[in-house]
């Protein structure tokens, strides 16, 4: 492979302090090592506004950047070079003089279910009325109300080790966490069951990661190329574009699901009332290579079906506090 930087830079990659965070940007450093070893790659850490407050939910926040306003000023301030963030964190409009530069492969995007061990042998489906399920995401409790409206539902924060700890302390009968989280901390034995997209379809983004860098430092975003997965890319891109039309962030119900066969991608959307009550949901397939296209247009559909009345409808509760 041709080297594209001099062996005397040392670039700075920022990441949040979670257990998972590092992970996951662990992986990215040695991915690059193995790419360029003639380059030293280092990790800075910093705790982002999403990290430090816990005892808010998140759509009370109402701030679509939580989780990357302290790396991105990092980058915009010459202090790292590049950040890796959960895609699904990412927002979709980015602060000027930076750009996503890479999208790694993803690891399967679905929510999963994980029981209290009283509940072991158990699906979601058959849980009691009444059953505790935690979750801090809009878009797992919008369509979980919709499928399950018998179920309490109570929101839980704090990284996924503290989560769990709530779980197996008897706090909640079940937990709606990301599988990729899961299996990337081998936790994966802690699923009890996959949700399918008929129950719940996933976030923009999850499961990839997203790599975030100035946008004038071309020789960083040729580095970052080398780790970028195509298919991936273009189902994300897809995604995010459908958010960015419709204006959503972490604290909309909006949900999504990808697919590429050969040259075409699929993408199933879906924006949901908080309560559950009122869902519109759509498909649209065109070509992978016009994969931001096709996510505008899906946007635009679901628009003529409600969604912008629901959208309207939830932004206005998050501004009054509810």
């Amino acid at each position: 492979m041709t080297s594209v930087s001099s062996p005397a830079r040392t670039i700075r990659i920022g990441s949040r302090k979670s257990q998972l965070a590092l992970v996951q940007t662990y992986w990215v450093q040695a991915q690059l090592q193995k790419s360029f070893p003639d380059i030293t790659f280092e990790v800075h850490t910093m705790s982002t506004q999403g990290d430090n407050i816990l005892d808010v939910a998140l759509a009370k926040i109402g701030d679509k950047g939580l989780f990357t306003k302290e790396l991105e000023l990092g980058m915009i301030n010459n202090e790292i070079d590049f950040a890796v963030h959960s895609l699904k964190d990412l927002p979709t409009n980015l602060p000027p003089g930076l750009t996503l530069a890479a999208i790694t492969e993803r690891e399967n995007p679905a929510d999963a279910v994980v029981l209290h061990e009283k509940h072991k042998g158990e699906q979601i489906e058959t849980l009691p009325a009444g059953a505790v399920i935690g979750t801090s995401s809009l878009r797992r409790l919008a369509q979980l109300r919709h499928k399950f409206p018998h179920f309490t539902f109570k929101d839980v924060r704090g990284n996924l080790i503290t989560r769990m700890a709530k779980l197996d302390k008897g706090e909640y009968d079940a937990l709606i966490l990301a599988v990729a989280g899961l299996e990337r901390l081998e936790m994966s034995d802690r699923i009890h069951q996959i949700l399918p997209p008929e129950i719940s379809l996933h976030a923009v983004g999850q499961g990839a990661l997203g790599i975030e860098c100035r946008a004038d430092d071309t020789e960083v975003i040729s580095l970052l190329k080398a780790i970028e997965h195509p298919q991936t890319r273009d189902r994300c891109l897809a995604e995010r574009s459908f958010l960015r039309v419709l204006e959503g962030g972490c604290q909309v119900p909006i949900g999504v699901n990808t697919e590429i066969n050969g040259d075409e991608l699929t993408l199933k959307g879906l924006v949901a009332s908080v309560d559950g009550q009122r869902l519109v949901k759509d498909t649209v397939s065109g070509a992978a290579a016009e994969a931001e296209k096709l996510g505008a247009e899906l946007a635009s559909i679901l628009r003529q079906q409600g969604a912008t009345e629901i959208l309207e409808e939830i932004f206005t509760d998050i501004q009054r506090g509810a």
